[in-house]
């Protein structure tokens, strides 16, 4: 055997250590008790004609850390929410991780049985639910083996029963103001549990920590611009990402938060214009539905342009055009659950300004490159993790690595080895890298249509289709064909007055602007499908051709 060589140790390396002068776990929590301290007296939160103060926000999420921490919550334990977007889920946000557990903020459009599933999986000890959501709770409450305290959130602007043991503003009033309540020991530790909406079986439980929610609030101030002025209208569900993290951000720079229950244009541009609201986010069926909304509903505002975040799909040219001449600028966004949102932005470039305006789209409408705080993303072939070439051609898949990945799967680690694999977090979605360094997102690896063995990218369907005068929404999906193993079947929304539209006519407008065997052999009429946070159930759709093929 050899010599085994000693290494001195480095200067760097004596009398250095982490101790807690010089070093405090990272949390979101800290961003509250900043802006109570900075700005007491500002108005933090907005919910019709109620408004809480920073002071009051503060002392209202430690009132709620407290009586839970008297009815035995702490580390490890999970705290259900069932709400809409209501000043309770955003005192949540704070006053259950002040206590050490876990907030699972659930989708408020989910039936019972998958409610049940979630609050069994979760454990979860005690239950916030919105008396909006009682017929769903109860009967979910009724399958479920676990049995937590409940609370109801007897929010003013909502009706429905009672079902828990004490009302929520009775049940913080019980609380003290003054908590002593405790950072958390390690930034790694757990702090929320977002469960994604499977297309097949359960829901897989994702988990945030305080160290990944931290630098991707932090990330979401830098991406999209927020500020001590800023006014954030809620169009986006805050238990979807936990409202990407925008439920801390507004605090790092002590914002303005406006609640909305549900989305509806005619409640929309009413309280952009009284509260001069400054940002807002929202899938791009939010926005179709603002474009669509009746001339008697929408407003002109003398403090534009509004700042209008959008995730996922690249919103089609027709929809940007018609935001911004309403006074809105579009910021496109990319991100999953499992990266507590955004990742991935599209960084605007000065170049850019001297392009004409369907250059302009081309361009935003890219997901672009990793957002600040996320370390890495690349297009790879996910088999041999190999970089694909930067020709705007290539497909890959979209990887990340970095603080702002989820833990993991709660109970699930096969699956979150799976989606690990690698070194990277495998997002599922196919895209191609420009020389630029940019990546575009051509389709969920699910969703490319494979037609005659050539590939066929949905969203170049739908984007014709979005141009087309009398389409409001559009989807495709790959219908099966006898010949060519698969073809595009397009489902197609009308717009209120439209006359005329026939399948025929549709499928000439599109063999206009691209090759015919990308254009749809089949399209179907009507209302399209979507989940709680507006996206598109291609799964529905795919269903639907199969039985009409």
């Amino acid at each position: 055997m050899g010599e085994q060589v000693s290494v001195k140790p480095s200067a760097y390396d004596t009398h250095l250590d982490r101790v807690e002068a010089n070093y405090q776990p990272l949390t979101p929590l800290t961003f509250l008790k900043r802006s109570a301290l900075v700005y007491p007296d500002k108005t933090a939160i907005i919910h019709g004609d109620r408004l809480f103060t920073y002071r009051q926000f503060y002392e209202r999420a430690r009132r709620l850390a407290s009586a839970l921490s008297r009815r035995g919550v702490g580390k490890g334990d999970t705290v259900s929410v069932m709400a809409a977007n209501v000043p309770a889920l955003l005192e949540a946000h704070y006053g259950v991780p002040m206590t050490g557990a876990v907030l699972n903020a659930l989708n408020v459009r989910l039936d019972a049985a998958n409610i049940a599933f979630i609050l069994e999986h979760a454990e979860c000890k005690v239950l916030l639910t919105d008396r909006g959501f009682s017929p769903v709770m109860r009967e979910a409450l009724s399958l479920t083996r676990a049995r937590p305290l409940v609370v109801d959130i007897e929010d003013p602007a909502a009706e429905g029963d009672l079902l828990g043991e004490t009302e929520y503003e009775s049940f913080i009033a019980a609380g003290d103001p003054g908590f002593d309540w405790r950072y958390p020991a390690d930034e790694w530790d757990a702090l929320a549990l977002n469960y994604t909406s499977g297309t097949t079986g359960n829901p897989k439980g994702v988990v945030f920590n305080h160290r990944g929610a931290y630098l991707n609030a932090v990330g979401a101030v830098l991406s999209f611009g927020f500020h001590p002025g800023s006014v954030y209208l809620w169009t986006l569900p805050m238990f979807h990402c936990n409202g990407w993290t925008n439920t801390w951000s507004l605090s790092i720079v002590g914002g303005t938060h406006v609640c909305l229950r549900q989305v509806d244009p005619a409640q929309i541009f009413p309280l952009i214009e009284r509260h001069k609201v400054t940002h807002m986010s929202g899938a791009p069926v939010v926005l179709n539905m603002m474009i669509h909304a009746p001339e008697a509903v929408k407003r002109r505002f003398s403090h534009g342009p509004v700042d209008i975040a959008t995730g996922g799909a690249a919103p089609p040219s027709a929809v940007i055009a018609g935001m911004q001449k309403m006074g809105f600028r579009v910021k496109h966004l990319y991100g999953l659950t499992e990266s507590y949102g955004p990742s991935t932005e599209c960084v605007w470039q000065e170049d850019w300004d001297g392009l004409g305006f369907d250059e302009q789209v081309a361009k935003v409408a890219r997901q672009g490159v990793n957002v600040v705080t996320m370390h890495d993303q690349r297009v790879v072939d996910p088999d041999t993790m190999e970089d694909v070439p930067a020709d705007a051609e290539t497909v890959g898949e979209i990887v990340l690595r970095g603080n702002t990945v989820m833990k993991g799967y709660l109970k699930n680690g096969e699956a979150t080895a799976e989606a690990f694999r690698g070194g990277y977090f495998h997002t599922g979605d196919l895209a191609v890298l420009h020389p630029d360094g940019y990546a575009e997102i051509k389709d969920r690896a699910k969703d490319i249509i494979i037609s005659g063995g050539e590939n066929i990218s949905s969203l170049e369907v739908e984007e014709v289709l979005y141009r087309h005068p009398q389409i409001m929404e559009a989807a495709v999906v790959a219908m099966p064909h006898d010949r060519w193993g698969e073809t595009p079947c397009a489902f197609v929304t009308p717009k209120p007055k439209a006359e005329g539209l026939s399948e025929a006519g549709v499928i000439a407008y599109c063999r206009k602007s691209i090759a015919h065997y990308k254009c749809p052999t089949r399209v179907v009429f009507g209302p399209l499908p979507k989940t709680s946070t507006g996206k598109i159930q291609k799964f529905v759709l795919r269903d639907r051709a199969k039985e009409i093929s």
